[in-house]
């Protein structure tokens, strides 16, 4: 409830608030704790959806002979998506920077699968047992291995709509992705689930040890199985020694032993919103005023640029957490809700537009 929809005036967007306005996500749900943003960020990092859906892995090579993964919800009865008439849309899943993949995108991955999607989940080279075979790893905007994987499910699915959807600081691989592709990007529409829009200042600021010292050690116990081969590019007593997410991406990117950079210019070429003005796919950035992860609005919303761009729009309520908004019943949170709608309105957007169109060019 009271959630505000900030973004250019559009018919796009018009059609998006009636959509929304509809959607019964979004009239409110009571939960008990619902000033408590930090027990919902942890309750959203621990818990598992219910039944806990089965997994079909597919490794894809990359051009420098890299590996990433694809995991395919598969529900937890072994059932696909799709049905109905027409190709499934496909839905890439990307989890935070950290690879860790929460029981609320799992859950979101189910809620899909329920409505005919085909969910995937993006993970990073060395992230969630994906194998790692170069002693390199991808930073955090850069957004290369991730264009393999787009374009992988484009060859795979050539007439399904490719949608995707990232959560927390995932989300800063998705933006340097949808800003540096452009046009081009395969892409039918986006959402991100609690952005992070600002890394550097993410970074610099730091985190609540709630969050920072789970993902801290989810990271590296996942980097501790390639010390050796890691040993070659990087100081591993520097890496497994990092008491912050910050000096642990420091010691991943910028003190390497063979291209050594500086703080400031890593981010010159990882900031999620650097080319952002090039993005031409719509985004819905899912917020809460008080998420204690992204930090206070005032200094970690771009507010500028839902104002200016007609392709971003930002929901944000008062509460719900980092990633968490929750709600009593199914489901628990409605924010998978009010991005699975979103996700319906701009196919019924994008069907009138065609069709409105090809009416156009037959008079």
């Amino acid at each position: 409830g009271r959630c505000r929809l900030l973004c250019k005036p559009s018919a796009l967007a018009q059609h998006l608030v009636r959509s929304l306005g509809r959607s019964a996500a979004l009239r409110g749900g009571r939960w008990p704790w619902p000033r408590w943003p930090r027990l919902q960020m942890l309750r959203q990092l621990l818990q598992l959806p219910e039944p806990e859906p089965a997994v079909a892995r597919e490794l894809l090579q990359l051009p420098d002979a890299g590996l990433v993964a694809l995991d395919w919800l598969v529900g937890p009865w072994g059932a696909t998506g799709g049905g109905g008439g027409g190709p499934s849309p496909v839905l890439l899943l990307i989890p935070n920077a950290a690879g860790k993949v929460t029981g609320g995108l799992l859950q979101l991955g189910l809620r899909a699968l329920e409505r005919g999607l085909i969910p995937v989940i993006f993970n990073r080279r060395g992230h969630n047992g994906c194998p790692l075979t170069t002693p390199r790893l991808q930073p955090f905007g850069d957004p290369g291995d991730l264009r393999e994987a787009v374009t992988y499910l484009r060859c795979r699915h050539p007439t399904a709509s490719l949608l995707a959807v990232s959560e927390g600081s995932g989300s800063g691989l998705l933006l340097s992705y949808l800003g540096e592709s452009g046009s081009s990007s395969h892409l039918a529409a986006a959402a991100c689930l609690s952005p992070v829009f600002r890394g550097q200042d993410w970074f610099e600021a730091g985190m609540p040890w709630l969050y920072e010292w789970p993902l801290l050690l989810h990271l590296k116990q996942g980097l501790s199985r390639y010390t050796g081969s890691l040993a070659e590019a990087l100081d591993v007593d520097r890496l497994l020694g990092s008491r912050s997410l910050r000096e642990l991406e420091e010691a991943l990117f910028c003190r390497t032993k063979s291209h050594p950079t500086s703080w400031e210019a890593y981010w010159e070429r990882n900031e999620p919103l650097r080319d952002a003005d090039e993005a031409a796919v719509p985004v819905l950035c899912l917020c809460s005023a008080d998420d204690p992860v992204r930090g206070p609005p005032a200094r970690s919303l771009p507010l500028e640029l839902f104002r200016s761009s007609p392709y971003f729009f930002l929901l944000l309520t008062p509460r719900g957490g980092h990633c968490g908004f929750p709600r009593r019943g199914p489901g628990r949170c409605w924010g998978h809700e009010a991005v699975l709608e979103y996700f319906r309105a701009m196919a019924e957007f994008l069907r009138a537009e065609e069709r409105r169109k090809g009416l156009l060019r037959s008079r």
